[in-house]
């Protein structure tokens, strides 16, 4: 069946267009994030909770950013894998792990930020660095738990590396496993964010000594926020599962399929524009990239 469903799409699309776009993502992304890594490590003097979670966020990014050369070389070749089925297990479990590794400290950064202003008194009298700390640990192990099952699901088949390898064995297992993912990966994060985002500008308007342009400056980077996740991430949940529910029933549509392969370069367009996320939480960088002292109020 999947062999059939991929032979009808003979579109050299993703050979052409995807291993360019993989290769300037991995650049940016890696000296970007480095850079910020750098810069969060040496220069860094207040360790607060949203540099905590920048620091776990951008070393997630240069951990995916060092598997986009496997993927250079697949679509290089028209999908034909050649690293064998140990390197396409681990390369499909690290994109999932950063995936939502990366969604996940969006959120923390995002309820972080929300404290910081909706509950100033709450964030000083409750929440320490290391709190931090210990969330980042968790949210690392819980997400690797989450993926691990793609070492199990994602296999070589008909020489290309599928995350849901041979549809016709354990279907429905896999079919549960994907809607899972969804809704823990990306729906729940996805609430609260945009809810912690909501809570931040709706206190920033009801907040009289700041003016009607700042108001509409934070209205505005908070909006740019919200359109990058929704870009970045919804795409990718929904053509993944209009993708494999196609392949279920050995039907072919291309544009689903193509989408789908490039839903997932939107994902690492994220990785490259989180500098900026890490601009708006350090001191130090927001310093050297903005040429402004680091004492520098941050709304």
């Amino acid at each position: 069946m999947v062999g059939n469903w991929n032979r009808s799409c003979n579109s050299t699309f993703q050979q052409e267009v995807l291993p360019p776009i993989y290769g300037v993502e991995m650049c940016v992304a890696l000296v970007g994030n480095i850079l910020a890594l750098w810069l969060l490590v040496t220069k860094e003097k207040n360790w607060h909770m949203g540099v905590v979670f920048s620091c776990n966020l951008v070393i997630s990014d240069i951990f995916y950013a060092l598997t986009l050369p496997l993927l250079i070389d697949y679509y290089s070749r028209g999908r034909q894998w050649i690293f064998g089925d140990a390197v396409c297990k681990i390369e499909r479990f690290l994109f999932s792990c950063n995936l939502y590794v990366s969604i996940y400290f969006i959120m923390c950064i995002s309820v972080h930020r929300y404290l910081a202003i909706v509950q100033p008194i709450f964030m000083r009298k409750h929440i320490r660095p290391k709190h931090a700390k210990i969330i980042s640990v968790f949210v690392w192990i819980f997400v690797a738990s989450i993926s691990s099952p793609l070492l199990y699901f994602s296999d070589v088949y008909n020489a290309k590396c599928f995350v849901y390898a041979n549809l016709d064995k354990k279907s429905s297992l896999k079919s549960t496993y994907r809607v899972f993912m969804g809704v823990i990966g990306c729906f729940v994060p996805f609430v609260i964010t945009f809810s912690s985002y909501f809570g931040v500008t709706m206190a920033v308007y009801k907040n009289a000594n700041i003016t009607s342009l700042q108001k509409k400056k934070v209205a505005l980077i908070i909006g740019l926020v919200c359109v990058l996740y929704t870009l970045s991430f919804v795409p990718y949940h929904i053509l993944q599962i209009v993708n494999f529910k196609l392949r279920e029933k050995g039907k072919t549509n291309c544009y689903v399929r193509n989408g789908y392969q490039v839903s997932m370069a939107l994902v690492c367009l994220n990785m490259c524009l989180h500098p900026i996320l890490y601009m708006a939480v350090s001191d130090s960088i927001r310093a050297v990239c903005c040429r402004r002292s680091s004492n520098v109020s941050n709304l």
